[in-house]
């Protein structure tokens, strides 16, 4: 957990200990209600997210198009030519 060991532990619960006494377990509590509606919350975003991010996907085709075969709207087109403007006498 977080590279913590044994000697780490210990150090940070007897300095919690000494900062709040008889309040400990209350003060742990409240930070485990802290925690878990934060996750909670992060739940709830990522679900939102997610459905967001579906929706601007485009909904699948069903389209009976292959690419062998031709589209009537396909034509050959040509560009006209280019024809440069005519030259000054200057």
């Amino acid at each position: 957990m977080l590279g913590l060991g044994y000697s780490e532990m210990m150090l940070f619960g007897m300095i919690a200990l000494l900062l709040f006494g008889s309040k400990l377990p209350e003060v742990a509590r409240n930070l485990g209600g802290t925690y878990r509606e934060l996750k909670k919350s992060v739940g709830e975003f990522q679900k939102e997210f997610q459905g967001l991010t579906n929706l601007d996907a485009p909904p699948p085709s069903r389209s009976s198009y292959t690419p062998d075969e031709p589209v009537a709207s396909e034509t050959k087109t040509t560009a006209a030519k280019f024809v440069p403007p005519p030259e000054d006498g200057e």
